[in-house]
């Protein structure tokens, strides 16, 4: 173990022996099986070298702890050391499963020459962009503005007021690395050297940034909401931008955004185009049949890397899983394949069995690289397949899922559905039932045996956000699969979230690992948890979620509403004040909150009737009109909101009867896609106990000793009905969309 006396990094005196007390507790005091992610080791194999990150609970903060840059926190501490050093600041932001991040870790940070060199001319500052989503958004906005692209690790130097003046991404370290002209370290030495030499032209520049990131985040808002032609110009350029051949939109690489789909679905069956749907199916079915998709334990990798959805950037994040299991069930609503059936529950047990720790909550993502190689733990050679499987099993295992000699990956194989259990069984005329077991059985086998490689780093905070999008999925996967287990998940990982990332006042936190919080709430973590207190409620008819819903919502609005323009800021009035307040709106990897805040103000109008609900989803959606009737492409998510307001949303009630319990009415809402409503099950006493809340349920009884269910339109009934077949048509959207056919280009 170091001692206090020998903790130095390069360039810089020894610490004092207070800082370095610290330092050597903090390391003192992290779990046995702690391993110092560097190569800079002493002969016992202890860290030669330990930095402030030691004290983070963030898994990405501290796999720099050992780094011999000296890095600082994001904090008020690095901020008063380059004022008093006089010095710019080196801004770094990743996250624990991002591979470039970890190719320059490694290249980089690890280097002693660079190291020093940074030690000597700057302060550096490490964020972990999931754990401050505030800081990572304003500054990579100046990385936007500055690339016309972005990306992590994000790279930034600025003053000492947090000012911006030269921003990128990932760097190869040295002049001639990687093809690049211009190394890490030459960047380095430039940026110190106009510091140096050209202060006033670098502080200038920065002033420029600070004006264009301002005006950026201060959009015009019209006087009216966007019409339904927002809707279809986006559903229009999303049918331009369809690949016709692997599914997804453009080109490589492909991202699933799951939010865009989501929105083609509900454009498909308000306008009656079957081309929305069946985009969305060919996809799904692409995505699936993918490399993109873990056909041994399920679950999604972060994005393809080529168009036909094959070699995937391996890392496995939850937000991705959580939106592809809602949509997942959204398609299955749609009866769009059957076999989404089966990708659906095995993505949510892969959750279940490996995301989820004791407590309920679920980890943030696995990494992709394990022993150093990106990849390793998930590829295959022919000779392991062979090994591992008897040889008919191998055979049949190696036909449907292309395993080859030569493999389609660095000289391995990435798994992925080469040809279907239906050609196949039709191929050797046997029954399709008997290729599907021989195939679990020898997909069984294949993940024993994984299971026995050096897992990927598993990141293992767990954040509000995110889980707040798994429990809606859970919850939304256990009523249209009819599957308790789902449910009994959902409901636990929001009793962890309620308990450990509350504080006393019951305000929310950002991020807990190891029973310690960390983190500045942003407004996903809000918005998202409202959505998820919904969904709850929705299924379980529990007058808790529902209040739990009312009062974050209303925690919300008093910490983020934007009383002059409308929608909300990402950061709350109690919040570290960054260079500009940003207002998210992009509905990019994840839903931005102000689009999922819009959607679930308009539900809580449905439910309540309360006026204010629906004219503040109106102030937020107008707060984007601009971006909306630009084509909505950059918005789905708040598209789906304006959908919601351009329709007529449903109040759907099934009150069940002691000698009925409505199943045939229950199992036609699990098998029907009705968004823009809100349901509720139940008896006539849990009914009775919602009235004073849910006012439009007085008055909804059986009929005729029977289940009875009623659809309505901001109270307004049609005729309850005990029969599903009529419920059935009572479920068609009111407002349909007029608008020409979706037009889908030729395959070529």
């Amino acid at each position: 173990m170091p001692t206090v006396a020998n903790i130095s990094l390069p360039g810089l005196d020894p610490f004092p022996p207070s800082l370095s007390r610290e330092l050597v507790s903090a390391l003192e005091a992290q779990p046995k099986n702690y391993v110092p992610r560097t190569h800079h080791l002493r002969t016992a194999g202890e860290p030669k070298y330990i930095n402030r990150l030691i004290h983070s609970i963030s898994p990405y903060l501290l796999q720099h702890a050992h780094n011999p840059v000296n890095w600082f926190p994001w904090g008020q501490e690095a901020f008063a050391a380059a004022r008093a050093l006089n010095r710019p600041i080196l801004l770094s932001v990743g996250y624990a499963t991002c591979h470039w991040c970890h190719v320059m870790e490694g290249e980089s940070f690890e280097d002693v020459e660079i190291a020093e060199y940074i030690n000597r001319h700057f302060v550096a500052i490490k964020v972990d962009r999931e754990e401050r989503p505030d800081v990572d958004a304003v500054y990579m906005t100046a990385v936007q503005m500055a690339t016309g692209g972005g990306g992590w690790p994000m790279t930034v130097f600025m003053t000492a007021d947090g000012h911006p003046f030269f921003a990128g991404t990932y760097f190869p370290p040295r002049d001639g690395d990687r093809g690049a002209r211009i190394g890490f370290l030459s960047i380095l030495r430039r940026m110190s050297e106009a510091w140096e030499n050209e202060r006033d032209r670098v502080l200038s520049g920065a002033s420029e940034w600070l004006d264009a990131l301002q005006k950026a985040t201060q959009p015009q808002v019209p006087d009216e909401l966007p019409t339904v032609n927002a809707l279809i110009s986006a559903a229009q350029f999303l049918a331009r931008a369809f690949d016709p051949v692997w599914g997804g939109f453009h080109r490589a690489p492909k991202f699933p955004r799951p939010s865009t789909y989501e929105l083609l679905l509900r454009y498909g069956l308000r306008s009656n185009d079957e081309q929305a749907k069946q985009i969305v199916a060919f996809s799904l079915k692409k995505m699936s049949a993918g490399g993109i998709y873990d056909h041994l334990g399920g679950g999604f990798a972060r994005y393809s890397t080529d168009r036909e959805w094959l070699v995937p950037h391996f890392e496995k994040m939850l937000y991705d899983n959580a939106q592809l299991s809602i949509l997942l069930a959204e398609a299955i609503q749609n009866g769009l394949d059957p076999s989404f059936e089966n990708v659906l529950r095995d993505t949510l047990d892969y959750v279940v069995r490996e995301m989820t720790n004791e407590g309920g909550g679920f980890y943030s993502a696995t990494d992709a690289d394990s022993e150093g190689v990106e990849g390793k733990f998930f590829v295959w050679s022919k000779a392991e397949i062979m090994k591992t499987l008897a040889p008919p099993d191998a055979k049949l295992f190696s036909e449907v899922y292309g395993v080859s000699e030569e493999g389609n990956f660095e000289g391995q194989n990435i798994l992925h559905l080469a040809k279907s259990v239906e050609h196949i069984a039709s191929e050797q005329k046997v029954s399709i039932e008997s290729v599907q077991q021989s195939l679990r059985v020898a997909r069984n086998k294949l993940y024993i045996a994984r299971e026995q490689r050096e897992h990927p780093l598993l990141d293992n905070k767990i954040l509000t956000e995110w889980n707040a999008l798994m429990i809606s999925a859970m919850t939304r996967a256990s009523f249209v699969l009819g599957e308790q287990k789902y449910l009994d998940a959902a409901v636990k990982a929001m009793e962890f979230v309620l308990n450990e990332l509350r504080d006393n006042d019951g305000e929310l936190m950002r991020a807990w690992r190891r029973g310690k919080t960390s983190g500045q709430t942003v407004l996903e973590d809000y918005a998202y948890m409202v959505g998820a207190a919904l969904d709850l409620f929705e299924v379980t008819g529990s007058a808790r979620w529902l209040e739990i819903s009312l009062d974050l919502s209303k925690r919300m609005l008093t910490q983020f509403w934007d009383k002059t323009q409308g929608g909300f800021f990402a950061t709350s009035t109690q919040s570290e004040t960054l260079l500009v307040r940003d207002k998210p709106s992009y509905d990019g990897a994840q839903p931005s909150g102000n689009s999922v805040a819009a959607l679930n103000l308009l539900r809580i109008h449905t439910l309540t009737l309360e006026e204010q609900y629906r004219e503040l989803a109106d102030k937020t959606i107008l707060a984007f009109a601009k971006l909306l009737n630009n084509g909505a492409v950059q918005n789905p998510k708040m598209a789906q909101a304006l959908d919601w307001r351009l329709d007529k949303a449903r109040q759907i009630v099934i009150v069940t009867h002691p000698k009925d319990g409505g199943e045939d009415l229950v199992d036609t809402l699990r098998k029907t896609f009705i968004p823009n409503s809100v349901r509720i099950i139940g008896d006539q006493a849990t009914l009775n106990s919602l009235t004073p809340i849910v006012p439009w349920l007085e008055g909804k009884v059986p009929l005729n000793e029977k289940a009875t269910a009623f659809v309505c339109f901001e109270g307004t009934c049609k005729l309850p009905v005990n029969d599903s077949s009529a419920l059935l048509d009572m479920l068609k959207p009111e407002v349909p969309i007029e608008a020409p056919p979706l037009t889908i280009r030729s395959p070529g």
